[in-house]
């Protein structure tokens, strides 16, 4: 199989795109990863080629990242389905399978189970908001949203799936089309803010449609494509995880963690900062040797810490 791996940033988050990068490879994802960018490019990926739109880092001989820079005003997270879809349109028509992950996951799994698990259909993990009844009053809404446009729903579930993960096999790519008319539609009924994902205003007021996320769930809804899914341990948002690490909000992304202060206030290291500080030095370097051994050190004395603060509490 022909398989490309993409993801999008700004800010720090290119700490996340250089550990999610090398999780997927140490695992035996081999090929290319292309990252979508605003602002600056990372200060490790140096020695970069040019090429048709995008600059290339070599990783290792079998797989590079291909930067392309973003010129658009939305949060990148409203981007993904657009992203993808210009991915297998403008820069590698070929792929028989393309996979989004967030820049804040962390890959646990050998690649050839992802490759093995997309040829089912549409690939999606449970939500940390995973239980959520067919009839409940946001689904509702968004069917009714959905019927407006004159668009049908094909499958109803009793579960919710998180945006930071989608495999889609080229069969199936006109999902992207549906769930980038979503996102479109809702934004221009001012149903969804393009710029600010989450906002209260969105979240809380008919037909509730705050982020891209919504949009998934609709889309999973409205496609006559096969979907395949994973429950919320396929982000260790539940114990029992063998897939992937998502450190989603509220959590303190692994990067900008203090390990030490964070434990002694009763938020001990996570399995995602575990893995995150595992997967940071190779292929790509991303830290040097001596804080990396001192993250190393700050690991075990902030579990050791959330062990006797929980002790204590008992």
């Amino acid at each position: 199989m022909k398989a490309a791996i993409c993801t999008l940033y700004e800010g720090d988050y290119h700490y996340g795109v250089g550990v999610l990068t090398n999780s997927l490879y140490n695992h035996g994802f081999r090929g290319i990863v292309w990252v979508g960018y605003r602002g600056d490019l990372p200060p490790w990926a140096t020695d970069l080629k040019e090429g048709e739109g995008y600059h290339e880092y070599t990783v290792n001989l079998d797989c590079a990242i291909r930067f392309i820079k973003l010129e658009i005003s939305k949060h990148l997270t409203n981007h993904k389905p657009h992203f993808m879809w210009d991915i297998w349109e403008k820069y590698q028509p070929d792929l028989d399978a393309l996979f989004y992950f967030d820049p804040d996951i962390v890959n646990k799994c050998r690649w050839d189970f992802y490759e093995n698990w997309v040829v089912r259909g549409v690939s999606v993990c449970g939500d940390s908001w995973y239980q959520v009844p067919a009839n409940h009053p946001r689904k509702l809404a968004w069917k009714e949203f959905a019927q407006s446009q004159n668009m049908v729903i094909e499958r109803e579930f009793d579960f919710h799936y998180n945006g930071g993960f989608v495999g889609i096999p080229k069969e199936y790519k006109s999902f992207l089309l549906t769930w980038q008319k979503l996102i479109d539609i809702a934004a221009d009924e001012d149903y969804l803010d393009l710029k600010q994902p989450y906002s209260h205003q969105h979240t809380n007021t008919y037909p509730y449609f705050p982020n891209d996320q919504s949009a998934l769930n609709l889309a999973l809804m409205l496609t006559p494509h096969p979907i395949t899914t994973f429950g919320p341990e396929g982000m260790d948002f539940v114990p029992g995880g063998i897939l992937m690490s998502h450190a989603t909000v509220p959590t303190v992304k692994p990067w900008r963690k203090k390990l030490i202060v964070n434990a002694l206030n009763g938020d001990g290291p996570s399995m995602t900062d575990r893995l995150y500080w595992q997967h940071s030095q190779a292929p790509i370097k991303l830290y040097s040797s001596i804080k990396f051994k001192w993250n190393q050190f700050a690991l075990k004395a902030g579990a050791g810490i959330g062990r006797i603060i929980r002790r204590a509490a008992i």
